[in-house]
């Protein structure tokens, strides 16, 4: 019997490409997304369906269609989330607020909806799509990067809680995608990017140079190939890497000293000036 997948999202980037991948492999796919009407491609075994992670009416909504139509969910992809570009000081409390409840809260909210469904079958996998910037910080990303930490936190401690239930739970660290992310995921507090900020300097140096990557980086059909293989292997790690920039910098990051790492990093996007 087909195994039944649920993607947060889908309607672009590794989302829409995982969710494509997955149908083409024979899974059921529900493609959970704000705007259904951007996913124009159709396939039997790919339905898309209206999904606002930050209600739990939605979710619960979406949960009930597919549990109506499948009567089981084997896999639960986190996918959906942003990056808040600002300094802390200039970040406001509506801003916090929603780089949390996008990133952190709607994983919560789907996990603890979809568990008691693995968990009656005795059977699942989870699969957080977090960040390589959830083991690095970088300058005017801190609230993504605190966001995508607390994703590894939560992959973390689901594993052990999840375990005795024979439900699989993994994190995915992509690095920098060529992807829409740049366009569309991308929210910049002005105040940080404004001509008088104390921080225009760093702004000006490091934003051009990350969309620069962003825009040049790996193809999203990558991170789709390695969240099939994770679903597959039941033997996946807890975490993997996939693009150029994670594969650079998370093994950097295990080898050397938080002071070695920094100055690294500094080093490489020129933030000593």
């Amino acid at each position: 019997m087909a195994k039944v997948v649920f993607i947060t999202g889908a309607s672009s980037g590794i989302g829409r490409i995982t969710a494509l991948l997955l149908a083409q492999q024979g899974y059921i796919v529900y493609a959970g997304t704000r705007e259904p009407s951007k996913f124009t491609i159709k396939l039997d075994n790919l339905h898309v369906i209206q999904l606002d992670i930050t209600d739990r009416q939605s979710i619960r909504h979406a949960i009930n269609t597919i549990q109506t139509e499948q009567n089981k969910i084997d896999v639960l992809i986190n996918n959906a989330g942003y990056a808040l570009v600002s300094t802390v000081e200039d970040a406001n409390e509506e801003e916090m607020f929603d780089q949390f409840n996008i990133n952190v809260f709607s994983i919560f909210r789907l996990c603890k909806a979809v568990t008691p469904l693995m968990r009656e079958n005795n059977t699942g996998v989870i699969i957080n799509i977090s960040s390589f910037l959830g083991k690095i910080g970088l300058p005017l990303f801190t609230f993504y990067n605190a966001s995508k930490y607390a994703v590894e936190g939560i992959t973390d401690s689901l594993r052990y809680e999840l375990k005795p239930f024979n439900i699989r739970v993994h994190s995915i660290m992509p690095g920098f995608f060529n992807t829409d992310f740049a366009k569309g995921n991308l929210v910049v507090n002005t105040s940080t990017l404004d001509e008088s900020s104390p921080y225009n300097k760093l702004a000006n140096n490091l934003i051009p140079s990350i969309l620069a990557q962003i825009n040049g980086g790996n193809e999203a059909k990558e991170a789709a190939e390695l969240i099939l293989k994770t679903i597959e292997d039941d033997a996946s790690p807890a975490r993997a890497t996939v693009g150029d920039k994670a594969r650079k910098f998370i093994p950097m990051r295990r080898e050397l000293s938080d002071e070695d790492f920094e100055r690294r990093v500094r080093e490489y996007y020129k933030l000593n000036g």
